[in-house]
Formats: C-alpha cells, sequence, structure tokens
C-alpha cells in the first residue's frame, strides 16, 4: 500500500469550524465525489481526526467509524482524547500517522494529508508527508490566527476546499 490520502474530517470533508457528531454531519456536495476519485486513480483513502467527545462520553468511536467507512474510508484513525490528557495520537502529534503506516505498511513519505488545521498540517510535516491545506472549515483561522503554531512550515498547496486539492494532487 503505497498511495494513501489522509482526510480530516470536521472541516474538511463537511461540517465546518466546530465538531459535529454523527448524525448531525454533513458531507460538503462535491466530498463523495473526491473520495471516489481518488480511489478510482489508485489512492487508499483514510480518515483521521480528533474527537474528543469520545473520552467525554459524549459520543461513541464505533457511530464516528460506521459513518466514515458509510463515505468510502478505506480506514480510520480516532483519537479520541482531549488535549489535557496529553496523548501521543491527538494532532498535531504524529500517533495516528505513525499507527496507520504500521498497521498498513505505509511509507509516510509517499502519503497526503488534507486538513483544515494548523494541527493537521504540523502532523503531516513531522510525519514527511505531503500537505495539504483546505481553506474550508479552520482553514483561514490556520493562515492567520493560528499561523504562529507552525510560521517554520509551508503547506505544499493550499485550497479552496477538498475539489481543489484533490484536482491539484491529481495534476501534480
Amino acid at each position: 500500500m503505497d498511495r494513501i490520502v489522509f482526510l480530516d474530517r470536521d472541516g474538511t470533508i463537511g461540517g465546518g469550524r466546530t465538531v459535529q457528531y454523527p448524525n448531525e454531519f454533513t458531507l460538503y456536495p462535491f466530498t463523495l465525489d473526491c473520495i471516489r476519485l481518488l480511489k478510482e486513480t489508485g489512492y487508499y483513502v483514510f480518515a483521521f481526526t480528533n474527537q474528543p467527545g469520545i473520552s467525554r462520553g459524549e459520543v461513541k468511536a464505533e457511530s464516528f467509524k460506521q459513518e466514515l467507512v458509510s463515505f468510502g474510508f478505506d480506514a480510520t484513525y480516532l483519537c479520541p482524547h482531549t488535549a489535557e490528557e496529553g496523548c501521543s495520537c491527538r494532532k498535531p502529534s504524529t500517533g495516528l500517522l505513525e499507527r496507520a503506516a504500521k498497521e498498513h505498511q505505509i511509507d509516510l513519505k509517499n502519503s497526503v494529508v488534507i486538513g483544515d488545521r494548523w494541527s493537521d498540517m504540523v502532523a503531516a510535516r513531522q510525519a514527511g508527508c505531503l500537505c495539504i491545506l483546505v481553506q474550508t472549515g479552520a482553514g483561514r483561522e490556520a493562515m492567520r490566527k493560528y499561523r504562529h503554531k507552525w510560521v517554520h512550515m509551508q503547506a505544499d498547496y493550499t485550497a479552496k476546499n477538498l475539489k481543489h486539492a484533490v484536482n491539484w494532487l491529481l495534476d501534480k
């Protein structure tokens, strides 16, 4: 398995700047086509997302996993912890990416991360992945309000949305 795209959930494939739980979450109109196109061109598509509501007991991890699989994801990687728990899987840490790499024999240097937050970009860069920032969700905040958190890094590409990110990647 050598062509992997990791997609963040909230703000990247749908929703907005805040977490929306399954059954409340709305995909962007182009998301399913983007996932399908990536898969048709030989990519595996993995979800990777921070979901602290799981550890707070507000929602079950299985609800997220079922939802993401129903969207067409090949694998799902969830961090259930809050920032205060100090785990190694919560983005901007690379734990989710490293776990996927180990489980699927992935070379992360040949992988792509598409996300809307600074934490997605930092995790991607630290893991050696190509990183694409989308300006949906919290993407504009990542460029302005939170730029100091990743000032020594650049996204490989900044896209208007997931559709533009996928088109850029496939044209690259």
